[in-house]
């Protein structure tokens, strides 16, 4: 029972906040305090997501856009993860492969783009793999801290049970490392969909980031915060599915109680 009331306290308290940070942009509007025509009150910009969505685009877009992001952050994430592992529990692979990694993690991923187009086209897939290169380093950086600073005596108890070196990476170094890599993916998780908003401005036909810029260009504000608005609440989404499966499958892990 106490866990259903925290949980109705949190969501009264989440639904209250977006009330009055709605109503205030209404009330803002409606006095003529902000320009209507650069920023329409919510409800024009409620009125341009409906026409949005009778016409068939928004369906279309976010299955689009939201298939672009999410291949490329399973892409990112998994090689993210592999070589935090090495660097993280290999001297030899750490000294190796963290000073190429972070030279590559100084790359801007947005100045990236310009390169990607360039070997891979505008296609779907330099879209996908710039989102994939953007959220590869916090993963790498959040496992490798996760997994080389887990106590030596947890190793050394695990060994005195088990000699299978594949056993005590799965039973004690992937979950004694999980906390951190669940806050590299949902800092990844963000970085995809700013990825992908900037990866839809160069020679998409479709996705929430083309209708975002192409909504600018025709000055449809209106549209164009709506769109924003979908993207916004899509990558909210994704974060809270993913809050949500990690409590399930892993249910030793403490997540932020706030977040």
């Amino acid at each position: 029972m106490p866990k259903q009331i925290k949980n109705i306290k949190r969501i009264t308290y989440s639904g209250l906040s977006i009330g009055i940070l709605i109503l205030l942009w209404q009330g803002l509007s409606y006095f003529g305090i902000i320009d209507y025509n650069l920023i329409p009150p919510p409800t024009k910009v409620f009125s341009a997501i409906v026409e949005w969505a009778k016409n068939g685009e928004l369906f279309q877009d976010f299955f689009t856009s939201i298939w672009r992001a999410l291949i490329g952050l399973i892409i990112g994430s998994i090689i993210g993860i592999l070589i935090g592992f090495l660097t993280g529990r290999s001297e030899k692979m750490n000294l190796i492969l963290t000073p190429v990694l972070n030279v590559l993690k100084a790359f801007p991923p947005v100045a990236m783009l310009p390169i990607f187009i360039t070997l891979f086209g505008i296609g779907d897939f330099s879209k996908i793999f710039s989102i994939a290169f953007a959220t590869i380093f916090p993963l790498w950086v959040n496992t490798h801290i996760g997994s080389s600073t887990i106590p030596v005596e947890f190793i050394r108890s695990a060994r005195l049970m088990s000699k299978s070196e594949l056993n005590i990476f799965f039973k004690v170094i992937i979950p004694a490392s999980m906390n951190s890599i669940i806050a590299g993916f949902r800092i990844s998780i963000a970085i995809s969909f700013i990825m992908l908003y900037v990866s839809e401005l160069a020679g998409a036909s479709s996705g929430l980031g083309y209708q975002i810029s192409s909504s600018q260009l025709a000055y449809r504000t209106d549209m164009m915060l709506g769109a924003l608005i979908v993207l916004g609440l899509t990558a909210s989404m994704v974060d809270f599915i993913f809050n949500r499966l990690i409590k399930y499958v892993f249910p030793w892990v403490q997540l932020n109680k706030v977040m």
